[in-house]
């Protein structure tokens, strides 16, 4: 028998309503966890009156907002699915995701009016409803407002499906990975323990919340314990080292990937703001770069690295700052409700200490993918999810994510992991930032080269960087090549984009290794 959903804002209603559940620091808004349950419940009773049956797709195209909990709750008293949208993809890649997910309604930020109608009529969206966060009598506050704050809910089960979120796509379509209310509640134990959560925590969401990091690391797990969360429209690196060196904001928790803690290490005010009060920084979604982890370390803060994915909810592993020193580099240990183990090609364990591919089991690993079942077999077997990411565990039990297998390339039979070649290279002073791509090469097959950009006012050539990497890297893993451009691609949690590095360097990307 399937265990049931229970409502988090109709239980923190109940025992703390006046609590100021989220703080929007676009419009200054405070929300409350009663006024959260009735803005939800006034949203679905909006929803049911358009139409919205159980199952259907609700979907959202915006920067942050408050909206996004509100409707990821209004989802949960009438058992439709979310549909969280990137909102830095073009009308043809969105045209694709709504063909595929097929929503009933759009709801979308008042910047994306115009891809909005677009969309609506590409893909035969039934309503659309704007949001304005400028305007506090816009038309999502006004379909709120006509609604009763009171709802009779459906009962859901840790097995219905409570999101459908999009996968980058780095090769060929997106796919909609399903998100069930089980896998939501498995992440707020699995990660709300060692991240220290309690009803006391204050986090600042700066990720994307159309992204699992944004919505789940650690909005969600707070808002379980019945905390509070801050939400920024997007992500600013002064604004961020403001607000937690501000003592009458009180923030405790901190998720960003690596991009964002480098950004905030390179401002300026970064030496002097006070960091004491954080509890908990955390750093996920890429390898981290161990000068970034030493540069926050000699400011007094451990990041807490952990590894996770859309597909798992998303926490697998996670480092204990008291581990943070020692074992500097690592992605720490399993969370308590799931197992992994690292496979060769074939599907068997590896030794200790060798490369292999991370899997993942438990009940925080997705279904499959939304209308994909041929991807949904090739990616998960026996319950095992494959990550497509290269790890490693030492001899004491501590799991490193190597890099991303499609990012590996192969010089002169040697597998080269290129953060490992990034981590060095950021060792240099005047690096801003580095990406490292494999590019085709006759005697090798393939070799690193470097694309990098300076810091403000420095100098840095191609020699440098070579000769740096010669007396610090094993010498099939020295790069030969070097460009400097003026900014790396990124996508919006962050993440650089080497498909496009390739594309723009080799005029072509690499299929997938796995």
């Amino acid at each position: 028998m399937a265990v049931r959903y229970f409502d988090w804002l109709a239980h923190h209603t109940r025992r703390a309503a006046d609590k100021p559940m989220m703080i929007d620091l676009h419009s200054g808004r405070e929300i409350t966890y009663g006024e959260a349950n009735r803005r939800a419940a006034r949203l679905g009773n909006w929803l049911r009156s358009v139409g919205t049956k159980r199952g259907e797709r609700i979907a959202i195209l915006s920067p942050n907002g408050p909206e996004f909990f509100d409707l990821q709750f209004a989802c949960g008293k009438i058992g439709a699915v979310m549909l969280p949208l990137n909102w830095r993809l073009a009308v043809p890649e969105l045209e694709y995701i709504l063909g595929d997910a097929a929503p009933k309604v759009l709801i979308h930020d008042v910047s994306f009016q115009a891809q909005a109608e677009e969309l609506k009529k590409r893909c035969k969206i039934e309503t659309l409803l704007c949001i304005d966060p400028d305007r506090p009598d816009n038309d999502y506050e006004k379909a709120l407002a006509s609604q009763r704050a009171d709802i009779e809910a459906e009962v859901l089960t840790h097995d219905d499906y409570s999101m459908i979120m999009y996968t980058s796509g780095t090769t060929g379509h997106p796919k909609g990975s399903i998100t069930t209310y089980g896998m939501n509640f498995y992440n707020c134990v699995n990660l709300g323990n060692p991240a220290l959560v309690n009803q006391n925590s204050k986090h600042l969401a700066i990720l994307p919340l159309f992204h699992t990091g944004g919505l789940n690391c650690y909005a969600n797990p707070i808002f379980h314990a019945g905390g509070t969360v801050m939400i920024m429209r997007t992500f600013d690196p002064g604004r961020c080292l403001e607000l937690i060196d501000d003592p009458k904001v009180g923030l405790t928790h901190f998720f960003g990937v690596p991009a964002n803690y480098l950004f905030m290490m390179q401002h300026p005010k970064f030496q002097s703001v006070d960091l004491s009060r954080l509890v908990i920084a955390g750093v996920g979604g890429a390898p981290c770069a161990i000068p970034i982890l030493k540069g926050w370390a000699a400011r007094g803060i451990a990041l807490q690295q952990g590894f996770g994915m859309t597909e798992t909810s998303p926490s697998v592993l996670v480092l204990d700052a008291k581990d943070a020193i020692r074992k500097v580099g690592s992605t720490g240990l399993p969370v308590l409700h799931n197992e992994v183990r690292i496979v060769d090609e074939n599907g068997k364990d590896v030794p200790t200490g060798q490369m292999g591919e991370l899997w993942v089991r438990g009940p925080n690993i997705t279904p499959g993918y939304w209308n994909k079942p041929d991807a949904t077999a090739r990616t998960i077997t026996d319950g095992w999810l494959h990550t497509g990411d290269a790890a490693k565990v030492d001899e004491d039990g501590f799991y490193y994510i190597v890099d991303r297998t499609k990012d590996m390339y192969i010089s002169g039979g040697e597998n080269v992991y290129p953060a490992e070649v990034e981590s060095v290279i950021y060792q240099l002073p005047q690096i801003g930032e580095v990406a490292v791509i494999g590019v085709p090469n006759e005697r090798w097959g393939e070799v690193g080269m470097v694309v990098a950009t300076r810091k403000p006012g420095t100098q840095l050539s191609e020699e440098e960087i070579i000769g740096h990497c010669v007396q610090n890297l094993a010498k099939f893993k020295v790069p030969q090549k070097v460009a400097f451009i003026d900014v790396l691609p990124r996508n919006a949690t962050g993440k650089v984009l080497k498909r496009e590095l390739r594309v723009h360097f080799i005029g072509a990307d690499k299929p997938v290794i796995s």
